[in-house]
């Protein structure tokens, strides 16, 4: 809790083009930076401002987009040429609000479970992440299963889960050359990150197995996006066979 104090303490505010602003609260990957993060969410959901359009969090900090215009017309503060009243206006807010931000003790998150058929045709890396670290197959998988995983944004892709706590025994470089189309659901490895593809798209990460749970639901307005930032994973293996099976509920759910 300290730690994430001084973090809030250091927050740092600048412009993003004309109407935007970014607060970063550091710059290394670290659960208490996330903390602050969540947390002036939370302050920008429960108290937007006049001209507040959307704000994205991300693994250190989160950038805030307005309307200036909005903002320049109910602005109360003097004339300062060396920045648009706009910005000094939205500044000012978050400011207000960061100030207001109190920690206290979080309650332990249930882990979500993510089931992942890994190697052959849904995990066609996971050889070469093995080979990579002079590992067999199945070690790989042993020790991505074990790992305590911690979702820092959503991003890239619609449901595009940015997952942090990848042991560092299995963390392995991108692709090289990245692929031109990879199958939804593809769970994959880039650096000490790990992740999966809630659509098909291009990218550069090892896939090493593959989810049927549908990451991106646009059938569901309020939660169109299964994971958020601040969930727990848990990845375990599943067979070929129960991947269909559970794949073909997926589906079913989806047409509903």
């Amino acid at each position: 809790m300290e730690k994430a104090t001084e973090y809030l303490q250091a927050a740092q505010l600048r412009p993003v083009g004309e109407a935007a602003l970014m607060v970063s609260f550091g710059n290394t990957i670290d659960p208490e930076i996330l903390r602050c993060a969540r947390a002036l969410v939370t302050e920008l959901e429960q108290h937007p401002f006049p001209g507040l359009l959307e704000f994205e969090a991300s693994y250190t900090g989160v950038t805030i987009f307005y309307d200036p215009l909005v903002l320049a017309r109910s602005s109360t503060l003097s004339e300062d040429y060396r920045l648009s009243k706009g910005y000094r206006e939205v500044a000012a807010k978050v400011k207000e609000l960061l100030a207001h931000i109190k920690f206290t003790a979080e309650k332990e998150r249930a882990k979500i479970r993510i089931p992942v058929c890994y190697g052959g045709e849904y995990g066609p890396d996971l050889q070469e992440v093995a080979d990579y670290h002079h590992m067999t197959p199945e070690e790989v998988v042993k020790i991505h299963t074990g790992g305590d995983y911690l979702v820092y944004m959503i991003g890239f892709a619609p449901g595009f889960p940015y997952v942090g706590g990848l042991p560092p025994e299995i963390a392995t470089p991108r692709k090289k050359t990245p692929r031109l189309a990879i199958p939804a659901g593809s769970v994959g490895i880039a650096g000490s990150q790990t992740g999966a593809y809630p659509l098909e798209t291009p990218g550069g990460w090892q896939l090493i197995g593959r989810t049927p749970l549908a990451l991106f639901r646009p059938w569901d307005l309020d939660h169109p996006s299964l994971l958020q930032a601040g969930d727990r994973l848990e990845f375990y293996s599943i067979t070929p066979k129960e991947y269909e099976a559970m794949a073909a509920k997926e589906k079913e759910g989806a047409g509903k």
